[in-house]
């Protein structure tokens, strides 16, 4: 069983926003004019991620399947003559960079996740691995423009981070992940055992907004227990 206590969080519902209009709303969060040059999620989740002021003696996991898919887009629409400066922002793990480099701040252990219905399993399970005192999880998306009409992009924008900590005080809630009966066996499964549902990111978050609690099998294998504090 892996374990740690919530001990602060932040969240940014973008919804359905404008990457100027996320702009607009945020911008006073960041040195000025920083903004101009920083994609929607790397704004958004930049706002969520400040308060928590990562250190290099941090441990820091971010979870995201689609990342900068706007940055993406307007690279893939700049061929024949692609642009280096779109295919440095499109890559998975700039939304943070985008931060971390305006703040320069260093790090010793930061782990970029991607996947698809396993992707909160997997981010939640290298953060419960951490061999520092404080794991800083943050993730999130940005609606998408064409990619979205043909399925590889978000539907929404958001971003969230939150501190996991190996000691209890003040403890917002916390997360755990046990193993489970479930997993993949040569033998066939009794028909009685519980069923493997993937707990997709926006959903996670929806989570984490609503404070509501979590325990089900979010991977093969793995249980996730998520409670709050009364």
């Amino acid at each position: 069983m892996l374990e740690r206590w919530i001990t602060a969080l932040h969240l940014e519902d973008a919804a359905a926003e404008t990457p100027a209009e996320t702009r607009e709303r945020l911008k006073s969060l960041f040195p000025p004019g920083a903004t101009r040059r920083m994609t929607q999620l790397g704004i958004a989740l930049g706002a969520a991620l400040r308060p928590l002021a990562p250190t290099e003696d941090d441990t820091l996991v971010y979870a995201s399947t689609y990342a900068e898919t706007r940055a993406l887009e307007a690279y893939l629409d700049s061929f024949p003559a692609p642009s280096p400066t779109l295919f440095q922002t499109s890559i998975h793990p700039s939304s943070v960079q985008q931060n971390l480099i305006q703040r320069q701040q260093a790090l010793r252990r930061f782990f970029p996740v991607t996947g698809g219905p396993e992707l909160v399993a997997q981010a939640l399970l290298v953060a419960l691995l951490a061999d520092t005192p404080r794991a800083l999880l943050c993730g999130g998306e940005e609606r998408g423009g064409w990619l979205l009409e043909q399925g590889r992009a978000s539907d929404r924008s958001f971003a969230f981070a939150l501190a996991l900590s190996t000691e209890s005080a003040g403890a917002l809630g916390s997360l755990r992940i046990e193993n489970s009966d479930t997993a993949p066996s040569a033998s066939p499964a009794p028909a009685s055992a519980p069923s493997f549902a993937p707990l997709p990111l926006p959903v996670f978050f929806d989570h984490l907004r609503e404070r509501r609690p979590f325990d089900g099998l979010v991977a093969p294998g793995r249980r996730l227990v998520l409670r709050w504090s009364s």
